[in-house]
């Protein structure tokens, strides 16, 4: 059995396996007696939660699991786990890294083809197990989400939460919430990716080369967040970033000033507990409670 972490991965060659069990799980509400002797505090608490069931021997029914470089958490993570196997210290899975390259130029989506054909081979599967798969998966990719519409909707942007408990917090106030958890990321399985090409593997390259995700995007996150807004019809935003993050929070600026220029009132909460142990839930019920109705 083959499981992953991280978005961006290529989920029809991983689907296409028949092996595939999914993005890694894991519970932040508890102690990492295991990992935290081996990882520092800067880490994402999820990396510890994976670590710590890596160690414990919770993963050794897997076989494999693919972390993608596209995330820093989890491509720091995939040199940690090859170490500490290295000295015996842990069990459990391979771990391999996917590679993932987002430079706008031909060079880097060679590269990308070059990483998608090389898993590819080593997982066992053709090219035509390949384009079934992507047919299959694109019937899913096409499914239309929830809407929310007429409700007062706020977006949820900055850092992906572990979970819906600060969307919780936002509804708690009366708002639909609107913005995906880093969970429901981790098995999106990204845009269409085109069919009947007659080279799978280059199809599917194309489409994480083109990736907006994950912290080696180099999309304009101004103008991704507002295309979020506009999608999720929202009148508010809260740009929420975790203690950890080191990645993402350089956008806060270009975000925060492209929501104000649509009109958006926005409140931003940085260097926030992931577990939501804070005044978060006060402070989104303080400002969603003062905008207009």
């Amino acid at each position: 059995m083959i499981a992953s972490v991280g978005a961006e991965v290529p989920y029809d060659l991983l689907a296409a396996t028949g092996r595939y069990a999914g993005p890694l799980r894991w519970s932040i509400d508890r102690d990492f007696p295991h990992a935290a002797q081996w990882l520092e505090s800067k880490f994402a608490p999820w990396v510890f939660s994976i670590l710590e069931d890596w160690a414990s021997g919770a993963l050794d029914e897997l076989d494999m699991v693919v972390l993608t470089r596209a995330d820093d958490n989890a491509q720091r993570l995939y040199y940690y786990l090859c170490e500490m196997q290295r000295q015996g210290l842990i069990g459990g899975p391979e771990p391999v890294l996917f590679d993932v390259a987002q430079i706008s130029r031909g060079t880097s989506l060679e590269r990308e083809v070059r990483a998608v054909r090389a898993l590819a081979e080593r997982l066992g599967v053709t090219d035509a197990a390949m384009e079934t798969q992507i047919r299959a998966t694109n019937i899913q990719r096409a499914s239309i989400p929830v809407s929310t519409a007429g409700k007062r909707t706020c977006l949820l942007a900055g850092t992906p939460p572990p979970d819906r408990r600060i969307h919780a917090m936002i509804e708690q106030a009366g708002w639909a919430a609107s913005g995906k958890t880093l969970a429901e990321l981790w098995s999106d399985p990204g845009p269409l990716v085109e069919e009947g090409t007659g080279d799978p593997a280059a199809a599917l390259a194309r489409q994480i080369h083109g990736g907006r995700v994950g912290n080696r995007s180099f999309a304009d996150r101004g103008v991704l967040v507002v295309e979020e807004m506009r999608a999720a019809g929202a009148q508010a935003a809260i740009l929420w970033y975790g203690e950890e993050d080191e990645a993402l929070v350089w956008h806060l600026p270009s975000q925060r000033r492209a929501l104000e220029a649509q009109g958006v009132p926005v409140l931003v909460l940085t260097r926030r507990d992931w577990r939501g142990q804070d005044d978060a839930a006060e402070q989104i019920a303080a400002f969603l409670g003062d905008l207009p109705q």
